[in-house]
């Protein structure tokens, strides 16, 4: 009998809100855990540890966003299935999803382990800073593998609705780590390597905590097949390869917002570094909102629902809003704690008050993007998500960082980059309204399931 598709009936923004609040959860307990890690390692005093944990971090992150690519496609494709009924071709693109993901996985991690020098290098490391780099990578890149496991299940229990068990796979991943930490690098005085090894541990339990739900309540997977693994190559690469090349575009955008700031001297720097560390606090519920409304919009495009398709595009906007107008009136009031908590004067008090206050109001169009996203990567447009966020962080970024920077000083980098969310925020919208009048369309289809000579000589039924 066909599981009932969570979101194909009721409130669709209770849906929205209960799977943002607890998707931001769970990327909370990642950001915490990072802040934990960099306090531990900072109690031992040495500077060139921190800055290893730093070099490494930027490069951990590009291994990350094929994980995070590899996730959008599993969940984009199963939650599409659920919608239309069919629990079989759910239950193959699940399995399918995982394998293809851990092989990929396991060989551009071999690729980055093979170069963690070189690539350290690229970032700026160098002397003993580099050798520590290098060394705490060679333990963690090898995990990649779990990680991938980890984010796809996840995304498989979220096209499920299964909210909760998502959130909780990341949290235990969470408590792992955080508990590891003070054993290994002052318990048993492994230092920079106790770090590596507890990071290894969280990313074994998250992959643990995601894949159990999965077969333990959702009929887990099929034993994998030849001509099931070709047939379903070509639409999880059409979606995974542009959602990486999406994920790539945010700290390239970041990298030259830096450097702008850094002309006007290291309290500048440090009020931008400030404000870097409270935006995820601040609006993780928004940065959540791609994972979590997608499922929502791709099991009602399954399920051939255009209105509850349009429903749930607009009601995440509705969400983003209350979201953002609630947490910037939070963040003003906050001010005098903010300025106790970080001993802020001159240009870092300007810019920390800049943001907790009107600018961070401008957060609104970046969720505006981010729903946008999780729109094309359900209904078999991700490549408009790849052209926003490029676009978001290239020609949304420079020219306005720069007229910023020229009008306004040190505060107009800010400026600048916020407004620019704003432009492309409005093409977000526009192509959004493309892309869901197109769900009008009769006959319904699954645009990521390709109807070739090859899948008919396969015989293989959805």
């Amino acid at each position: 009998m066909a599981e009932q598709a969570k979101f194909v009936t009721g409130n669709l923004l209770h849906h929205i809100t209960v799977m943002s609040l607890t998707a931001s959860v769970g990327l909370m307990a990642v950001f915490v855990v990072d802040f934990v890690d960099m306090v531990f390692i900072s109690m031992l005093g040495k500077a060139e540890l921190a800055a290893a944990i730093g070099y490494a971090g930027a490069i951990l992150f590009f291994t990350s966003s094929f994980g995070i690519g590899m996730a959008i496609a599993a969940g984009a494709l199963v939650a599409r299935s659920l919608g239309a009924g069919d629990d079989e071709l759910a239950r193959r693109r699940s399995t399918n999803s995982l394998i293809y993901g851990v092989v990929f996985g396991a060989l551009f991690a071999l690729a980055v382990w093979l170069n963690l020098a070189p690539l350290a290098q690229l970032m700026g490391a160098s002397g003993e800073t580099l050798d520590l780099a290098v060394h705490y990578l060679q333990i963690i890149v090898p995990s990649l593998p779990f990680l991938i496991i980890g984010m796809v299940g996840g995304a498989i229990l979220r096209a499920h609705g299964d909210a909760r068990r998502a959130m909780m796979a990341t949290v235990v991943g969470g408590i792992v780590n955080a508990v590891l930490d003070p054993i290994l690098i002052f318990g048993l005085n492994l230092e920079l390597t106790g770090a590596a090894i507890a990071s290894v541990c969280a990313r074994v339990a998250i992959a643990v905590y995601a894949l159990r739900p999965l077969i333990q309540h959702y009929g887990g997977f099929d034993a994998p097949t030849a001509k099931s693994l070709v047939v379903d190559l070509s639409p999880i690469v059409a979606i995974a390869f542009p959602a990486i090349l999406t994920q790539l575009a945010t700290p390239i955008g970041q990298a030259y917002v830096t450097r702008s700031m850094a002309q006007f001297g290291e309290e500048a720097v440090a009020g931008m570094a400030i404000v870097g560390r409270m935006t995820p606090i601040a609006f993780g519920v928004i940065f959540a909102m791609s994972g979590a409304v997608g499922p929502i919009i791709g099991q009602n495009a399954g399920a051939n629902q255009p209105d509850r398709v349009r429903g749930a595009f607009r009601d995440g906007i509705i969400f983003t809003a209350v979201v953002v107008f609630v947490m910037s009136g939070l963040l003003y009031l906050l001010r005098p704690g903010l300025v106790w908590l970080f001993e802020l004067e001159g240009i870092t008090l300007t810019l920390v008050f800049l943001f907790a206050g009107p600018l961070s109001l401008l957060f609104f169009f970046n969720g505006v993007i981010f729903v946008g996203n999780a729109a094309f990567n359900n209904l078999g447009h991700p490549y408009y998500s790849t052209w926003v966020n490029w676009g978001r962080h290239t020609l949304g970024t420079v020219p306005f960082v720069l007229l910023g920077a020229a009008w306004f000083g040190a505060p107009g980098v800010l400026i600048g980059q916020a407004i620019g969310g704003l432009v492309f925020a409005a093409l977000t919208v526009v192509l959004a309204r493309k892309v869901l009048a197109m769900e009008h369309a009769p006959p319904p289809r699954d645009p990521f399931q390709r109807q070739s000579r090859l899948m008919q000589l396969l015989h293989l039924r959805r």
